[in-house]
């Protein structure tokens, strides 16, 4: 793991027990409708969520699915251990970096993750990762906090990025659709309900 990754590793494992509550109300305001958005867009039967964090979408994974999730974080794959206890979620969890992923290409149906490519030090590289272990037809599914389009909030954006980084190892002002459509998918749709600031996209292999 690079030192980059490490440092932004340590801040989640910094920040894991307080994770959810720094989250709570945008969660409750915005980011749960989103999740299940994103879910409802998931398709075949072997899946992989890349940053499952305290386990947040366990409330959306299918029923019939068989369900690979991994972090980077050790704490905050312990936490999604614990809920996943409490909830009886079936679900592999796994200590991984998605910038070095071990699985095999072509493993998953779906690959999915949301808020999570924001902290990927090397976001492309992550990125192409996804689209290594993702199946031929299959496809990869990103909910995503962007870079604003409009000039004014995108400057200030800039600005304070180094000190979000600082704080919790997340960008705020990542152009992720454009590293999407620099991969090799044939095909790369946003969702018509994304706003300025948090794009729902599905990336067909």
């Amino acid at each position: 793991m690079k030192p980059n990754s490490a440092a932004i590793q340590q801040r989640y494992n910094r920040i894991a027990p307080y994770f959810e509550g720094l989250e709570a109300v945008m969660e409750g305001l915005i980011f749960k409708g989103w999740r299940k958005k994103c879910w409802a867009e998931v398709r075949g039967h072997h899946i992989l969520e890349v940053g499952v964090g305290t386990g947040k979408n366990f409330d959306y994974y299918p029923a019939d699915a068989r369900i690979t999730a991994i972090d980077f974080s050790e704490e905050m794959l312990n936490i999604a251990a614990q809920k996943q206890a409490r909830k009886n979620s079936v679900v592999e969890l796994h200590l991984m970096d998605v910038q070095t992923l071990p699985f095999a290409d072509n493993s998953f149906d779906t690959v999915i993750a949301t808020f999570v490519f924001c902290s990927v030090p090397s976001p492309l590289k992550g990125l192409k990762e996804l689209y290594r272990v993702c199946r031929p037809n299959g496809q990869v599914i990103l909910l995503e906090h962007v870079l604003s389009s409009k000039p004014v909030l995108a400057a200030v954006m800039n600005f304070v990025n180094p000190l979000i980084v600082a704080l919790v190892g997340a960008n705020i002002n990542r152009n992720t659709l454009k590293s999407v459509q620099s991969c090799a998918f044939s095909s790369v749709h946003v969702d018509e309900r994304s706003g300025d600031l948090i794009k729902l996209i599905v990336a067909k292999k």
